[in-house]
């Protein structure tokens, strides 16, 4: 994969295949009349031996509930065998330290840098006033420290928190720099849902590794992303909370995972092995939080940035077997395994999956919107960058100027796959390429598009005024330009 060096697409190829690939929008014709395929993600290998998966336990990140000081510092980490790794991490971990706060109950972030390079922190998924929401160019410096306020007025919900640097977003985060935010409500908590050491946080990305242990990745010591890789950087190491191919050992009851896709680019298809008599998963909630009622799945397609939150119930499966969690759209590759579970007890089961989740997840009524704005998020061959309606990111242009308290439907188009994200606030699926997908469910804050798609969603504008961004999620499609702002007024 990658961009080939010169020419088309090959004489090998015939019209249909070619006329398709332009349909789906993998190739675009040159000025030459030549044509080039976009730029697709690409495999960074590592240069050190893979270790054998499951071979570690699953860690679980450390729980921050009271006091919310964080210091972003370089440390080392051993992720590998025999070998450390240097992290970027908030209070020097990777992941950072799950943050856990009450719906309606003010957090007080105290965030100071330790690190050689700015960072600016972002609560992916926060409804939060511009100051705190982390726009790129709100820059903590070295050595200097930066107070963060997330009023937390929303529905309990997965969210997490990542460095947001304008032009490093990419590297930044491949190096450690993100963490879970959960809130929590009083509503959700009385759910009979699995609970306690039976409900756990899985952030599963890729990275690639050099021969001496560090993290691999184009250009990382100067920054930015070497042109080959702008369509995404893939690693061949799969990291389920910062440990590679782990396992985890359960008893034959229900848990309840919160599920994260916290890659630069690589989507996962997640399936078990085996499957079970029943559904492999049972989807609780979404980016937003809970849904209205569950969805069952036999395989969650899950995009850079989305979060789904799922039940997984081993009753169906003997005590003594495992379980394997594995990513179907990797074939046979390393990357095709993302963890296992044994099941080695049998215990009491008291949790339940209510019929009814939620009561405030009703139907989107798109007579609400007054105003309908449509983006195009596209590859510009000339300027090789990432654009949204042919322009890339400027801090000093508006693209949108919503109105508090207005409710608009966005048409979010497509020449390529981009995970989409907005700031500020959730948004519900209209359509996307038709009918909502089967993972559109609930409260989004991103949305997956394929190649060609388009997708209406709907979304309120409300509490705050000012200066907030939407991007790609795939992170180096957003480092190179493929963002955009709205200020509401």
């Amino acid at each position: 994969m990658g961009i080939p060096k010169t020419g088309g697409v090959g004489l090998n190829r015939t019209r249909r295949e070619i006329l398709g690939m332009t349909a789906a929008g993998l190739i675009v014709p040159f000025e030459s009349g030549c044509l080039v395929l976009r730029p697709e993600s690409r495999l960074l290998p590592s240069r050190i031996g893979l270790p054998s998966p499951f071979e570690v336990p699953l860690p679980v990140p450390a729980v921050l509930t009271d006091s919310y000081d964080v210091t972003v510092r370089e440390s080392q980490a051993q992720i590998l065998p025999g070998v450390k790794t240097a992290i970027w991490g908030y209070n020097g971990t990777f992941p950072g330290p799950t943050i856990e706060a009450q719906s309606n109950s003010p957090v007080s972030l105290r965030l100071r840098n330790a690190l050689p390079a700015p960072i600016v922190n972002h609560l992916h998924g926060g409804h939060t006033p511009p100051e705190s929401d982390g726009y790129p160019t709100d820059f903590v410096l070295p050595q200097s420290q930066r107070e963060y306020i997330y009023p937390n007025k929303q529905r309990a919900a997965t969210l997490w928190y990542h460095d947001h640097r304008m032009d490093f977003t990419g590297p930044q985060v491949w190096r450690g720099l993100a963490g879970f935010y959960i809130i929590r409500d009083e509503a959700e908590q009385k759910l009979p849902l699995p609970r306690g050491d039976k409900e756990i946080p899985l952030l599963i990305c890729d990275r690639s590794f050099d021969a001496d242990g560090s993290f691999l990745y184009p250009a990382l010591k100067t920054g930015g992303v070497q042109s080959e890789y702008m369509g995404g950087v893939l690693g061949d190491v799969i990291l389920v909370n910062g440990a590679p191919w782990p396992a985890l050992e359960v008893s034959n009851t229900r848990y309840r995972f919160r599920i994260l896709n916290a890659s630069n680019a690589r989507r996962y298809e997640l399936a078990l092995d085996p499957p079970g008599a029943a559904s492999s998963f049972i989807q609780i909630g979404s980016d937003g939080g809970l849904l209205a009622a569950p969805v069952h799945h036999r395989s969650i397609r899950i995009a850079p940035a989305e979060r789904f939150d799922v039940v997984i119930d081993f009753s169906q499966f003997r005590v003594g077997s495992t379980v394997t969690l594995f990513n179907k759209a990797a074939g046979g590759t390393p990357a095709g395994q993302i963890m296992r579970f044994h099941i080695t007890r049998s215990e009491r089961d008291e949790s339940q999956i209510p019929a009814v989740l939620a009561t405030d997840v009703p139907e989107p009524d798109r007579r609400a919107a007054t105003v309908t704005r449509i983006f195009s998020f596209s590859y510009r061959r000339g300027m090789k960058s990432w654009n949204i309606n042919g322009k890339p990111f400027d801090p000093a242009r508006m693209d949108a100027t919503p109105k508090l308290g207005a409710t608009e439907i966005w048409q979010l188009q497509t020449d390529f796959s981009h995970p989409l994200h907005i700031h500020l606030g959730h948004f519900r699926v209209l359509s996307h390429s038709g009918r909502p997908g089967p993972y559109d469910a609930g409260w989004k804050d991103t949305i997956d598009l394929g190649p060609g798609q388009t997708a209406n969603i709907l979304m309120k504008f409300s509490d705050y005024r000012g200066h907030y961004v939407f991007h790609c999620h795939n992170l180096e499609h957003e480092d190179m330009a493929m963002m955009g702002n709205f200020e509401v007024i």
